[in-house]
């Protein structure tokens, strides 16, 4: 009994050969087709701007450049852009005006007998 079984969950787990399990699911795809739509071979010429359109087989093609805000300048994109580019640049040049590692690149060690003053040419 338990012979049976297991040759038919192997069976149903696609066992018997991997080759077998393979070559069943690739051409089908899980019935999902092609990721992109059927291909369509032209058989007359293109328009004239055909490459400006992404037509991945859905019924509404899209254009490849995207206007998301039309109504937004380009000397108006040009002024947000040096805005968030000079805003990173301050927080850059805070950053590197108040790094106190750079100005003590080691830790200052105290030394016993007042750190060592007479030692270094203090006066006792």
């Amino acid at each position: 009994m338990a012979g049976r079984l297991s040759v038919v969950a192997s069976r149903l787990l696609g066992g018997g050969g991997m080759g077998r399990s393979i070559s069943s699911s690739l051409p089908r795809r899980a019935g999902m087709g092609l990721p992109v739509g059927k291909h369509i071979v032209p058989d007359k010429p293109l328009p004239a701007q055909d490459e400006l359109v992404w037509d991945n087989g859905t019924p509404f093609p899209e254009p490849c450049i995207d206007r998301l805000a039309p109504h937004i300048g380009k000397y108006e994109a040009l002024a947000w852009l040096c805005g968030g580019l000079g805003f990173y640049a301050v927080i850059g040049l805070l950053a590197v005006w108040n790094d106190k590692a750079s100005k003590i690149p080691f830790a200052p060690k105290v030394y016993p007998y007042d750190n060592l003053r007479v030692e270094l040419g203090g006066e006792p």
